[in-house]
């Protein structure tokens, strides 16, 4: 069974799209999916379904929930043995898959697995990235309702995608694409203005094209915003960014050989 949760719910077996009707259901299979192979308690999924303020019920109501999920597993793929999918585990519930059958869980892995590789092998991070981010199909965790677990997941992916993005451009930094990657930080910056590590890139393409004052004008602009709304200064990395600018540091046109 694959379950994919970086957009709407979507769950198969076999090529065949299994539809999982209501909300709390798909809640349900979306907070099992983010922890493949763990036990999640009864307790963290009443929250997820009802909030501080489960019904007197919630518990009776939980495990027709889940005996519903297991029926629908088992009758729109054909296969008894999906009843197990779902497998009652201590004091809660447990998605008996692995991580790799988790869209979630694989798109992580070959974020971390790119962070090692794109300074000194770009080509590899590029490749391990484009299949990451090509997984998403919209807002991860569209579906499936409000509850905390669902929210924190989904701000925490949308994190790791952004980052992505970032050890995306450092790799092709590296293999010289300054140009090219310009557009791009630009509409980075306008979404996350704030953001530094999109501004150390910006500041480092435009230097690296040829545009130094469009590079410090950069600084500027993000030190400006970042003391009027946050009331802080630049961090260390962008302050050395714009000082190897200034001197212009032989090693800020260094790239992958």
């Amino acid at each position: 069974m694959q379950i994919e949760i970086l957009g709407p719910l979507r769950v198969s077996s076999q090529g065949v799209l299994i539809d999982i009707p209501g909300e709390k259901l798909r809640a349900i299979v979306a907070t099992l999916a983010l922890s493949p192979g763990v036990t999640v308690s009864t307790s963290d999924l009443l929250d997820e379904l009802w909030g501080e303020r489960p019904p007197r019920s919630a518990v009776n109501s939980l495990q027709g929930h889940i005996a519903r999920l297991r029926r629908a597993l088992v009758t729109q793929s054909g296969e008894e043995e999906m009843r197990h999918v779902i497998k009652t585990s201590g004091s809660g519930y447990m998605l008996a898959l692995s991580p790799r059958d988790v869209d979630a869980s694989r798109f992580v892995a070959d974020v971390k697995l790119a962070g090692r590789k794109s300074a000194t092998e770009p080509m590899e991070a590029i490749a391990l990235l484009t299949r990451a981010l090509g997984a998403w199909r919209g807002p991860a965790l569209l579906d499936t309702g409000h509850g905390m677990i669902c929210r924190t997941a989904a701000a925490h992916l949308e994190e790791t995608r952004l980052m992505a993005r970032e050890l995306m451009i450092d790799a092709r930094l590296a293999l010289g694409a300054h140009h090219e990657t310009i557009p791009e930080l630009e509409q980075l910056m306008s979404r996350h203005p704030l953001r530094e590590r999109l501004c150390e890139q910006l500041m480092l393409a435009l230097y690296r094209s040829g545009r130094q004052a469009e590079a410090i004008s950069t600084f500027h602009r993000v030190r400006h915003r970042l003391s009027t709304e946050l009331g802080l200064e630049p961090g260390p990395g962008l302050r050395n960014t714009l000082a190897e600018i200034l001197r212009q540091e032989e090693s800020l046109l260094h790239e992958a050989s």
